[in-house]
């Protein structure tokens, strides 16, 4: 019998956590504390605790599957390759897309939008950062010139002040909620603005329960009542900043006056004030958001209107301070620092570059695809359902958008229009259910390779066990299926560290980094543009990544969410995670232990309202919208809004993505999960 330990990173959220995986007999069996890793030192959620259960699941792939007459039988490799191969090589480029995965590595993310690229010449790639944080890309770039969080997780224990808005932090990123806690400990001020008092309102020194959607009022209210006492840094706006008139001229419009405000936002006026007050006045302040600012139909604009307000009190460029955007998944922001969006190569270089093109097939010694921006994974499923026969054919690595995405009826009618629909996974999900061929692919603890956190911090995967079967790494998977189309120069890597080599040559954020740099606890932070460099924890110390330097304030007017409460369907429904669960669930509810304390999906209402309703605590309605219907437990409690119902994505068998809407921001073109009318009513008896 044969122990070991095998340092890694957690497959869970955006936090970066590292853990020892422990294997016995050359399988884990278990997870250790790895104390030496500096962002969550030894310690880990529920989640990271039981991350081993799903590694061998009875559930895992093993061998390729291609259906036959409506049902899978298993093939070889090489059969999957051929039939794979002939069917891409009979579409045109503008008839196939890819979507890669946040939960893959790297180095598999790199050759993923390498692939449809150079081999299938398609601009149609993208990943589920689209439906999370793709916001916070488009819209703190146009601002600071970068769409990163700009500090580091340990800062926010720094901060002299804490404002949440969009987060339920300790149960989403519990091991960044404990920073918030340091703070707290050491005399920082906390706010949470959250329409749930959720575990992390519970540890607000002040709690704002506004509805969800009006952020940019809220926000707007509070930098007008900064302005109006004098409280805005004027050396900060002055020397970093510019377009601050322009700001001021929407901001200081009556519209946004704090008792205008309180009404949108249902919240007391001198809350509000006391908010703005405590952020402007402390030595530093932290502003931390996720998926509650980013997904909604002016998702763009409310990540705009947080990067408003943390330089009109001048908290960037400095620790404790920065727009802190909290990435979901463990390798979303790596996904994207990859290239895996329609509009960039890895490094954020724009594809409509005519020297960044040429550049790239320099790089990659082939014709590649037109220098232009392809469909996002929302706009993907539009061209399916609206306009069958434009897209034809789609490859899904790691991805499971018959869960994640909003509109599940509107999903599968339009994933059941392809030809032709390959997935590469480690499990049958629902999407992969739908698919001809099915490649079975590896877990974060049967690989080697690299992830970037939500802190831009880059660290090391490293492979504890073999994989299943014949299940293959997802990097050998893209390689070999390369080769067969023809492009055998192109994908002759031997290791995820050959393919790191290549990523450093043309992604200038990541330049200065390679394995032997990044085989400690601590990894780098991009941008590490040299060798010598020692990577860049804090953003925008001296300047911000814009052509002149200077934040752009940019004017934001207040919009009401695409679908607002009616007669007919009175109630506002936001969406989101619970800590036990995990996204799809496709790993998480593979664990026994997590699956064991929330096994099935819930709908939480006011207590009152519950009342009024005749609706008890645990029984069994119908939450209804425009889209569709399901039948979920009621979870009754005085920690909700009135006028507002929670339910967490999770859970096929009630899946909160049935009812949610397909209405996109216009720039990020993410969709709105965190707004739309439902009515909920109990269900008549049987007789």
């Amino acid at each position: 019998m044969e122990f070991t330990y095998v340092p890694t990173t957690c497959p869970y959220c955006g936090t970066g956590c590292g853990l020892n995986l422990v294997v016995k007999d050359k399988k884990v069996v278990g997870v250790a504390p790895w104390h030496r890793n500096p962002v969550n030192e030894g310690k880990l959620c529920p989640k990271g605790n039981y991350a081993y259960e799903f590694i061998n699941s009875p559930d895992r792939l093993t061998t390729p599957l291609i259906k036959k007459d409506g049902k899978f039988v298993e093939a070889s490799w090489d059969e999957a390759y051929k039939l794979i191969a002939s069917k891409f090589k009979s579409y045109k480029p503008e008839e196939m897309a890819c979507l890669s995965s946040a939960r893959v590595s790297n180095e598999e993310n790199y050759l993923m939008q390498k692939f449809a690229r150079a081999v299938l010449k398609t601009p149609h790639i993208d990943h589920c950062a689209r439906l999370c944080h793709s916001s916070t890309v488009a819209g703190l770039a146009a601002v600071f010139g970068s769409g990163a969080m700009t500090n580091s997780i340990i800062d926010i224990g720094e901060s002299k002040c804490v404002f949440v808005i969009g987060s339920n932090t300790l149960e989403q990123h519990p091991l960044i909620g404990r920073r918030i806690m340091v703070a707290k400990k050491n005399g920082a001020k906390v706010i949470v603005a959250d329409p749930r008092l959720t575990p992390t309102a519970k540890l607000a020194d002040l709690y704002l329960p506004f509805y969800s959607g009006t952020d940019v009022a809220l926000m707007n209210g509070m930098m007008q009542h900064i302005i109006k006492n004098g409280l805005e840094n004027k050396e900060f706006i002055a020397k970093r900043t510019k377009d601050f008139e322009k700001l001021k001229e929407v901001v200081m419009k009556d519209t946004y006056s704090l008792d205008n405000v309180a009404k949108i936002c249902g919240i007391p006026a001198k809350d509000i004030a006391t908010a703005a007050e405590w952020i402007a006045k402390a030595e530093s302040s932290n502003l931390l958001y996720s998926m509650g600012i980013t997904q909604h139909t002016v998702g763009v604009d409310n990540v705009k209107s947080t990067a408003n307000l943390q330089m009109l009190t001048g908290h960037l460029g400095k620790r404790g301070g920065g727009v802190c955007a909290l990435r979901g998944q463990n390798n979303v922001q790596g996904a994207c620092d990859m290239g895996c969006l329609p509009n960039v190569y890895s490094g954020y270089q724009s594809v409509l570059n005519a020297d960044l093109h040429k550049k790239m097939e320099t790089a990659w010694s082939c014709n590649i695809a037109e220098g232009k921006a392809g469909y996002t994974v929302t706009e993907m499923i539009n061209v399916l359902a609206d306009t069958p026969g434009k897209l034809k054919c789609m490859y899904i690595m790691g991805e499971n958008p018959m869960i994640s995405d909003p509109d599940l009826h509107h999903v599968e009618k339009g994933l059941r229009t392809l030809e032709f629909l390959v997935v590469q996974d480690i499990f049958l999900t629902e999407t992969a259910a739908l698919a001809d061929v099915v490649l079975p692919a590896t877990c974060f603890a049967e690989k080697n390779g690299t992830q970037t956190s939500t802190e831009r911090r880059v660290q090391i995967w490293r492979k504890a066990q073999d994989p299943p079967g014949q299940a293959k790494v997802d990097w050998q998977i893209i390689c070999e299926l390369g080769k067969v189309m023809g492009f055998e120069k192109q994908f002759d890597f031997k290791s995820s560290e050959e393919i790191f080599n290549e990523i450093a040559k043309v992604t200038p954020s990541y330049a200065g980094m390679n394995y032997a740099r990044l085989d400690k606890p601590e990894g780098l932070h991009w941008p590490c543009p040299t060798v010598e460099h020692p990577g860049t924890p804090i953003l925008h110390k001296e300047k911000f990544g814009t052509p002149d330097g200077l934040g752009i304030f940019t004017p934001i007017e207040y919009k009401a969410q695409a679908e607002s409460p009616d007669k007919e369907y009175p109630l506002l429904l936001t969406t989101g995670r619970c800590i036990w669960q995990w996204h799809t669930g496709s790993m998480t509810r593979r664990s026994p232990d997590l699956e064991r304390e929330e096994s099935t999906g819930w709908i939480e209402i006011n207590a009152d309202e519950a009342k009024e309703m005749g609706i008890r605590d645990k029984e069994m309605i119908r939450a209804v919208t425009r889209r569709g219907e399901v039948q979920v437990p009621a979870r009754v409690t005085p920690r909700i809004k009135r006028g507002v119902v929670f339910m967490p994505f999770h859970f096929v068998e009630c899946a909160a993505n049935v009812l949610t809407i397909n209405a996109l921001d216009p720039v990020a073109k993410i969709p709105e999960f965190k707004a739309c009318a439902v009515r909920v009513e109990k269900i008549a008896e049987a007789k």
